[in-house]
């Protein structure tokens, strides 16, 4: 089901990390000469069934020294005695070339998952204890081919992906569970809502599921993921969904792409329109101003902290569900990707909104 879409967004993130003077002039070929792994992708052994019981397999986790989920920008703090337990999946983070799946002790490809959590899931980290795996993810390679190998690879990354939730779910206790995810963990998010949330007791005690840069189709995909599309912002039990574009967006490459494939349930997703939550209100399908942002994470040029900037960005859904933010979005330069696609910036566009969110997901979870 994902591997055509997966193609898309690989190339949309290598984008943001490769030369955007050697894609215009070179275009998809170069990147496949260059990042697809040329062997066949090595069987990796199950994990150990007390792997995820060990601190070094989290890159978060309460704890855990140095926990880059705790990280906030000026005027946040970290709550003292969280009462949620979240559940984050990084992004992809490695780039290497020899090998289909990240080892787990790759030193760059974990620097650059910390700095995900950094702005990224230290959005949740008022509502819950961070739990955020190691895994041995995908290489980007693996999503410019439709080799089996690159599906093989998926599934490998998966597979410790689901080791790790069950280890977390044992550990969290009985506390209420926010998950969360952005592109390849968005796509593993997705997966683990089909396999271990839907249909089981555990489904009444997550308050929400942020399905972040990835495709939901309404009618192919939400109906076998165990949980509804978030229909309020005082709701919970639900799942939201967004893929941020600037103005004029092209996300044609996205909806070539998708329209491919099929769904959770096996049906196509051909002309179905897509979950689009706004973050900035917490409600589906609608829009709002820049003065809604409560702030923008604005990284520095190391990328190793941020300023927060209120009022900057507003959004809109539109169309069959994407996530419109205006023609004066931030200067991100090469990392913002062709078509206008913000992909890279999707919680940090709305990170004081999404904090907020999942802080007033749990109160009604509660009540």
């Amino acid at each position: 089901m994902a591997r055509k879409f997966l193609y898309a967004i690989a190339i949309l993130v290598m984008l943001a990390l490769a030369s955007a003077f050697a894609y215009r002039f070179y275009g998809v070929q170069l990147m496949r000469q260059f990042m697809v792994p040329s062997g066949d992708a090595v069987a990796l052994p199950p994990t150990a069934a007390d792997a995820y019981t060990k601190p070094d397999m989290w890159i978060a986790r309460p704890d855990k020294p140095g926990n880059p989920a705790l990280w906030t920008p000026t005027g946040y703090t970290p709550a003292a005695d969280p009462k949620g337990a979240v559940f984050f999946i990084h992004p992809t983070s490695f780039l290497d070339t020899k090998t289909w799946n990240a080892p787990l002790d790759n030193a760059d490809a974990n620097n650059r998952a910390a700095l995900f959590l950094r702005g990224q899931a230290s959005a949740f980290n008022s509502v819950g204890a961070v739990w955020a795996p190691r895994y041995r993810q995908a290489t980007f390679g693996a999503f410019l081919t439709s080799k089996a190998s690159a599906q093989k690879a998926l599934d490998f990354a998966y597979r410790d992906v689901l080791a790790a939730f069950d280890q977390f779910v044992a550990q969290a206790g009985d506390r209420p569970i926010i998950l969360a995810g952005h592109s390849q963990g968005a796509l593993h998010l997705s997966r683990l809502l089909v396999d271990r949330i839907a249909g089981q007791p555990i489904a009444k005690r997550i308050v929400a599921a942020y399905v972040v840069g990835w495709p939901v189709s309404v009618s192919a995909d939400l109906p076998n993921m165990g949980l509804p599309a978030c229909a309020a912002a005082d709701q919970s039990g639900c799942i939201l969904s967004w893929q941020s574009f600037a103005e004029p967006a092209d996300p044609s490459l996205i909806v070539d792409t998708f329209d491919a494939t099929a769904g959770f349930t096996g049906q196509p997703r051909a002309g179905t329109p897509m979950v689009c939550t706004n973050p900035l209100t917490g409600n589906p399908g609608d829009s709002a101003p820049a003065t809604a942002n409560l702030g923008t994470l604005i990284p520095d040029q190391s990328f190793q902290s941020a300023r927060l900037v209120t009022q900057s960005v507003p959004a809109r859904c539109d169309g069959r569900g994407f996530l419109m933010i205006g023609r004066n979005a931030p200067d991100f330069g090469q990392y913002v990707l062709p078509g206008n696609n913000y992909h890279v910036f999707d919680y940090s566009l709305f990170w004081a909104n999404i904090r907020q969110d999942a802080e007033r997901r749990l109160k009604a979870y509660e009540r």
